[in-house]
């Protein structure tokens, strides 16, 4: 039995984007820790805190975690800018992680709007 932050549709995009951006980052040559690293930590806590916020009781509790959620995602932007300007990724790459990013975004306010 799926938990039921699973069914969320921007739970799932953020796994995929998750997904994408750690295949994208076994690539970088050696000396880009610090970039895959923190790319990554900031691609999983937009999954994680949709997860841990979906399952608090309170309302207040669960709004937080979704705009912490949100706030991971646009941590995502400079550091893929950066990854962009190293030619690590290609500007093709960048744009379409970019657009995915935006809207898993416009999904999260949409969670964060629904909460009465």
């Amino acid at each position: 039995m799926p938990f039921l932050f699973e069914k969320l549709n921007a739970y799932q995009k953020a796994v995929d984007t998750a997904e994408k951006i750690s295949t994208l980052t076994d690539s970088f040559p050696r000396g880009n820790y610090y970039l895959t690293d923190q790319l990554n930590r900031a691609v999983i806590s937009i999954s994680a805190n949709l997860a841990e916020g979906n399952r608090r009781w309170h309302k207040n509790d669960r709004k937080q975690f979704f705009w912490i959620a949100r706030g991971s995602l646009q941590e995502c932007i400079p550091l893929l800018e950066l990854a962009k300007r190293k030619k690590l990724i290609q500007t093709i790459e960048h744009a379409k992680i970019k657009e995915e990013l935006d809207v898993i975004g416009k999904m999260i306010t949409g969670l964060i709007q629904g909460i009465k």
